[in-house]
């Protein structure tokens, strides 16, 4: 194999470079050892200070209020927060809980920890593209529930949910909703009021932000339990002294986000559509997976039939190109990717599974190279497929 002639880094959406402002906010706020924000001395309201800076930039990002937004260290704290919470606290009123089917790992078993507590999980099927049919949800919720949970954007197969309507429903029928828009905040337009969920699901290192930094915003009149006892921080929903170098961290990469992110949007969808476009054309037997318009703009994804998507990985790396297969809590499994049987995809075609996502020094002119480098891997890996000597 060829070894690598440049460096393409294409897992933004598991982990996206730490933009230099933030990298800058983070040393600064290191530097001049700011004290605990619950103290009262010099150090401690200037760490309060930049705490709350951090949360009214967070804020306007989605268009929520400051004191709605509860800081946590990932995604997956967050998410677990907004279903056990709410689900807990609202037991007396309806023991089901409604999710999708192609919901993040960190939902899916935090649903199943529920399980086992006595509460019934009702997962909404979803069509080919990975969309969760409103009516559908109308149905499950005929009988009440004490939380749903519908994720934004998958981060998978890059679809973005109807959540509008699927608020809607879930207003309809008195029942809080939450979304994980983890892949979706600071990359595409978020308004928190348009969309009308209960709460959501966002974090720092997806759009330029340090890892270790993420947040559940919980609208106003939600009501949630906590899972980390101790201390009142953040509204006593999560006790423990904030990081307070990575949140202010956060809050930068957020206001950044909020200034750039259309024009972002519009130079990575070229790309994209770039890849959406020429992929499946020039290899053949691979399929794009997801809708193919109304996706993240920064996210491409596909399934090369008769090959195992780790190889592909692997062999692109010699190359220099980094990208992902599946989610990147689930692909060292060895599992069929679940979202991938939702839509309907078999295990081997799933097993192929590759994904593409772009961010900021993405360049379009890489496309022909990521193309040129896959087209021989892809044939190599399948003159070793039993599944290829198969098919012929």
């Amino acid at each position: 194999m060829a070894k690598a002639k440049r460096e393409i880094y294409l897992d933004h959406i598991a982990a996206a470079p730490v933009r230099k402002e933030a990298v800058d906010t983070m040393l600064s706020v290191l530097k001049t050892s700011a004290g605990n924000p619950l103290s009262v001395h010099t150090r401690g309201q200037k760490a309060a200070e930049i705490l709350e800076k951090a949360r009214r930039q967070v804020a306007e990002l989605i268009g929520c209020e400051p004191f709605e937004v509860v800081f946590t260290a990932t995604g997956s704290e967050a998410n677990n927060l907004a279903l056990k919470g709410i689900a807990r606290a609202r037991k007396n009123k309806s023991s089901r809980i409604v999710i999708s089917s192609i919901e993040h790992t960190s939902i899916l078993k935090a649903a199943r920890a529920l399980e086992k507590e006595g509460f019934e999980v009702v997962a909404l099927p979803v069509d080919r593209y990975g969309f969760v049919d409103p009516a559908d949800l109308k149905e499950a919720l005929k009988d009440g529930a004490a939380v749903v949970s519908v994720i934004h954007a998958s981060t998978e197969i890059g679809t973005i949910e109807p959540i509008e309507e699927l608020a809607a429903v879930c207003r309809e029928a008195q029942v809080p909703m939450h979304t994980d828009a983890w892949g979706s905040a600071g990359v595409i337009s978020i308004d928190i009021d348009t969309l009308g969920v209960s709460a959501m699901t966002i974090a720092s290192q997806n759009f330029g932000g340090p890892p270790g930094a993420a947040a559940l915003i919980v609208r106003k009149g939600t009501t949630l339990r906590s899972m980390i006892e101790g201390g009142v921080q953040e509204r006593g929903l999560r006790a423990g002294q904030e990081n307070i170098p990575a949140i202010a961290g956060m809050g930068t990469a957020a206001e950044l986000a909020a200034g750039d992110m259309v024009s972002n949007a519009s130079k990575l969808s070229a790309m994209a559509n770039e890849l959406l476009k020429r992929i499946p054309e020039e290899i053949e037997d691979c399929i794009v997976t997801g809708h193919p318009e109304k996706r993240l703009p920064n996210h491409a994804s596909f399934c090369v039939k008769y090959i195992e998507g780790e190889g592909l990985l692997l062999f692109l790396d010699q190359y220099g190109i980094m990208a992902a297969s599946g989610s990147a809590c689930t692909s060292k499994s060895l599992k069929a990717s679940h979202v991938l049987e939702a839509i309907g995809l078999d295990a081997a075609t799933a097993q192929g599974s590759i994904v593409m996502t772009m961010g900021l020094e993405s360049d379009a002119k890489d496309v022909d190279y990521i193309i040129e480098s896959m087209r021989p891997i892809v044939e190599r890996l399948r003159e070793m497929s039993p599944l290829y000597r198969k098919k012929d």
